[in-house]
């Protein structure tokens, strides 16, 4: 069922490669059924990329914002977790990590390279600024971020890596600009009805006006579809629209258009 469509101003994004946002808690028991749902969705897109439906899917976990706590553990989690859903699945998955960690391995050519030819882009979380710091000014991996979208690599974000991707982002310094990827959205991570208040004041207050908000559960994201969102996991997302008083809540299977 499509929910959200209420007549408020949507979302400008219509980019035909999917995008995924997820709500923290990634990698842990409970998440099986948006990695499922995320690996099937690469799988289509990686066919129509190569035209061999029975081809390797390439993952790039990608533990950026992780860098100042522990961005091997990151990354090892991220690559265990989508090798054993491959497996599960009967799909052909070369899984790796890339440590884009500090300004050095942000503008190294050959992580570039690893992250362009990528199916999948999955960035897990940890700090919101560390992303939008590497990423978003002009580096080698930022470029090969949008490379491998524009050629049809899946992107996919949990918590801080979700904020990174969308229009704006808020940090302890304050907000920021995000990657840009998802326009028009701040992304509310590990979401709690009770904090969203607070959250939405503090992010109307530093943010650009005509930002929609959208909330997602632990455990839980959207992958998109056009101008269309599936929401997976075992959770539900919230879509506060400008200028909303209270959230659209969307369950598992259901669709959502920002």
């Amino acid at each position: 069922m499509l929910r959200g469509d209420d007549g408020s101003t949507p979302c400008p994004y219509h980019r035909p490669v999917p995008i995924a946002l997820h709500g923290g808690g990634e990698f842990l028991p409970g998440d099986e059924p948006f990695l499922d749902a995320l690996l099937e969705t690469t799988r289509r897109t990686a066919a129509g990329r190569r035209g061999d439906i029975s081809g390797l899917i390439r993952v790039a976990v990608v533990p950026t914002a992780a860098a100042r706590g522990r961005p091997d553990l990151a990354g090892s989690n991220g690559v265990e977790a989508i090798r054993r859903r491959g497996q599960a699945a009967g799909l052909p998955v070369w899984a790796e990590a890339v440590p884009i960690i500090d300004e050095d391995s942000a503008a190294d050519p050959a992580l570039a390279e690893l992250v362009a030819a990528a199916d999948l882009v999955y960035l897990p979380g940890g700090d919101p600024d560390i992303i939008p710091a590497l990423l978003g000014n002009g580096s080698a991996v930022g470029r090969a971020l949008h490379d491998a979208h524009e050629t049809g690599g899946v992107l996919a974000g949990a918590s801080a890596g979700a904020m990174a991707l969308a229009e704006w982002t808020w940090t302890t310094g304050g907000g920021v600009r995000g990657l840009g990827f998802v326009p028009g959205v701040a992304v509310f991570p590990h979401y709690e009805e009770s904090r969203r208040k607070s959250w939405q004041e503090n992010l109307e207050r530093i943010a650009p006006a005509g930002l929609g908000y959208l909330g997602l559960d632990e455990r839980t994201g959207v992958i998109s579809n056009r101008d269309e969102w599936v929401v997976a996991g075992e959770g539900a997302a919230y879509w506060l629209a400008p200028g909303m008083a209270d959230p659209v809540v969307v369950d598992s299977g259901e669709r959502l258009r920002l």
